[in-house]
């Protein structure tokens, strides 16, 4: 039982190690983990025999024994990586090298939860079709706060204590369920901008802004699970009440309401895109003002959250890419001022997004790869190999 269960945690790390660095070699694995030449060989053969991993020749530098390079096997489990957004759903299918096979994205018509969930049921139906037993998985990435396999609350589709489990009702497969904003981080902290960081904060504007705080690439959770909503903390205006229920969130500061609110212009039916619209088109002085006012909201909250948590490094995703370089002085001033003294002469770098389009996804499919990789999940699968 012993030598079973340490098996099972070494071929868990080796596959942990290719998902975080995909095209890694059969030797820089031995280095990473500490495995003799000879144990490295047989984990992965063992995990090619197992159809969880290929191995191809590497090329040949200097000196020294030929070595491989590992990849996801063919026929190797896979996950289904789900996100649902204000308008739509985009969805992905995710190898155990963490390569992603994008489809393509499609509308919906917010006639409310159950409608939503049963067209991606759908989705799960047809991909299960046609990968058979290798779809071991399903991720759902939502735009709100997920306990469990529950959202909670998800202000910008005005859901409340949706059960998300009918999405893969039927099918027998495994669901897991994330905020969307924190997938994203876990994509910037296991691939992306801050892959090696120890401490990261990743931020992302859309609809609102959230994040997550993540710890040698893994979102710090909270008593319930339910931390990183950073959008409801009381860094806007007390006077307003946000539909989350609270007041001042600084979710109403910084995103495409903010911006209409700023022109004396309607509430926008769609604050992404018309604050994108914004941003990306030129903009006279009126507007330019009310972008530098944003950006001020931006970066004076972003200076709060590094004094309460001390990051290594933070990134940027979504409309907080754009907004920051279309008034960089302005987002600068607020953050520089906003940071208390003995952090100003070195605060943590601010470096956007790598996985820009589509960290959601590439964070949802991580987080699927987690349960595949675990011993569980590999013993199993091991059973239905025969």
């Amino acid at each position: 039982m012993v030598n079973r269960r340490g098996r099972w945690q070494t071929a868990s790390e080796v596959l942990g190690l290719l998902s975080r660095q995909p095209g890694i070699t059969r030797a820089a694995v031995a280095r990473a983990l500490q495995l003799s030449t000879g144990s490295a060989t047989e984990v992965t053969a063992r995990l090619r025999d197992l159809q969880l991993l290929s191995e191809s020749p590497a090329p040949i530098q200097g000196r020294g024994r030929p070595t491989t390079v590992l990849a996801a096997h063919p026929l190797g489990p896979v996950v289904l990586a789900l996100e649902l957004r204000q308008g739509g759903w985009r969805s992905g299918v995710v190898a155990l090298d963490g390569s992603l096979d994008q489809l393509p994205a499609r509308r919906h018509r917010r006639d409310g939860p159950a409608s939503v969930l049963a067209a991606l049921r759908e989705v799960v139906v047809s991909a299960a079709e046609q990968y058979g037993d290798r779809l071991q998985a399903v991720t759902l990435a939502v735009p709100g706060t997920v306990r469990g396999l529950e959202l909670l609350q998800a202000s910008t589709l005005s859901w409340n204590d949706v059960d998300l489990s009918p999405v893969v009702e039927g099918t027998g497969l495994y669901l897991l369920a994330g905020n969307d904003a924190t997938l994203a981080g876990v994509a910037e902290a296991r691939t992306g901008a801050a892959a090696g960081a120890g401490t990261a904060l990743h931020l992302i504007v859309e609809v609102g802004i959230g994040g997550t705080l993540l710890l040698d690439g893994v979102p710090v959770g909270g008593a319930s699970g339910t931390a990183g909503e950073y959008g409801h903390t009381p860094y806007g205006d007390r006077s307003v009440r946000c539909p989350c229920g609270a007041r001042g969130c600084w979710d109403l500061e910084i995103d495409g309401r903010a911006l209409a609110r700023h022109l004396d212009e309607p509430l926008p039916d769609d604050p992404y895109v018309y604050a994108d619209e914004l941003l990306r088109g030129a903009r006279s002085s009126r507007v330019q003002r009310a972008v530098e006012r944003v950006a001020e909201a931006l970066g004076a909250g972003l200076a709060g959250l590094v004094n309460a948590h001390d990051p290594s490094v933070i990134t940027l995703g979504g409309l907080a890419v754009p907004l920051r370089a279309a008034a960089p002085a302005a987002f600068a001033a607020a953050y520089e001022d906003n940071l208390m003294t003995f952090r100003r002469t070195a605060p943590p770098p601010i470096l956007d997004a790598a996985h820009p389009t589509d960290g959601v996804l590439r964070g949802a499919g991580a987080l699927g790869l987690d349960h595949l990789t675990s011993e569980a999940s590999l013993t199993a699968w091991e059973a239905g190999r025969g």
